[in-house]
């Protein structure tokens, strides 16, 4: 037996409260078909019995509060929207009830960027995290002790997990439905919501948006100059000799700054200039290759495949307008 709080944040999607609320439930249900007790009992835990949700549109009753003396074994923080700070400050108290509870044994599950909730508190410090990957900046900015995973679906260490960006959250639930009941009742939860249980990777649904949140100008121009040319072929040391820096100490600030190489930098926005006309292009997949200045096409694939999780053919299966 497990006892599960969800978490009741100010800020919170609603979605992802009732969501995880409804999967757990079912995991139940399986059991007791299969003449089997229920493993899961499941509060809404919060710091004020009715918490109100889209500017008041939608309200959640919690069934404990964190004042109450209870024994849990999984708090699972839900989807935060809106500015993270604020979100943060607002839930300080079940922040606080949170780290307590994780030091006296309880395991931590974060859905996409309740991430940030996570790290508010001190104790991913160090460890590895995955997020939403549109919000990777943004979380490597304000956590820097914490590492991202950009591409990962679901993280596991030292009883803390966290998941990818959005509706991935659902595997981290099968996830943890596999490690506490099997893989049999994982793959009938994942059969009767309709889930793709193998998703491992948020790859292919990664947009690359640069990380500009730094004060290095030079870095900066750098990049403006490489997304703006991206159908032209831009070596470092044109780039070197355009910013008057020195090469070994342009790559050092640029890798800082942007937490990519230069080479990769230029690789990812190339991939990201592919993908655009891979999805409402009608020009073959070699012409686009070519017009982003690369000759060797299987080198680009290479690459592609990389940051894209896809064969450019395979992008444009799945994505083309």
């Amino acid at each position: 037996m497990k006892h599960i709080s969800i978490l009741v944040l100010e800020g919170a999607t609603l979605t992802s409260i009732d969501g995880t609320h409804q999967l757990l439930s079912r995991a139940n249900d399986f059991l007791n078909y299969y003449g089997q007790n229920a493993y899961y009992t499941i509060d809404l835990v919060g710091k004020k019995s009715l918490t109100s949700f889209n500017g008041g549109l939608y309200s959640v009753k919690a069934t404990k509060d964190i004042n109450e003396k209870f024994k849990t074994d999984l708090i699972i923080i839900p989807i935060i929207c809106g500015d993270f700070e604020t979100v943060i400050k607002t839930n300080a108290p079940i922040a606080e009830w949170m780290k307590e509870q994780y030091y006296k044994g309880a395991e931590i599950a974060s859905l996409c960027v309740g991430s940030f909730f996570l790290a508010s508190t001190g104790i991913i410090d160090g460890k590895e995290c995955a997020t939403h990957w549109a919000s990777k900046n943004d979380f490597q900015v304000m956590f820097p002790a914490v590492k991202v995973l950009e591409d990962t679906i679901i993280t596991d260490n030292a009883g803390i997990y966290t998941s990818g960006g959005t509706y991935s959250y659902l595997n981290l639930l099968l996830y943890l439905i596999e490690k506490h009941l099997g893989r049999e009742i994982s793959i009938l939860a994942s059969k009767m919501f309709e889930i793709d249980i193998e998703r491992k990777s948020q790859t292919q649904f990664t947009i690359f948006l640069g990380q500009k949140k730094h004060s290095d100008t030079e870095v900066l121009k750098a990049q403006e100059f490489i997304e703006n040319n991206s159908d032209k072929k831009i070596t470092v040391d044109e780039l070197c000799k355009k910013f008057s820096v020195q090469r070994r100490t342009f790559e050092r600030r640029f890798k800082k700054s942007t937490g990519n190489s230069v080479s990769e930098y230029i690789q990812r926005v190339k991939v990201e200039a592919v993908k655009k006309q891979l999805e409402t292009g009608r020009k073959t997949i070699n012409e686009i290759i070519y017009d982003v200045g690369y000759n060797d096409r299987n080198a680009f694939r290479d690459v592609f495949r990389k940051y894209a999780g896809l064969s450019p053919f395979e992008y444009r299966k799945k994505f083309a307008v």
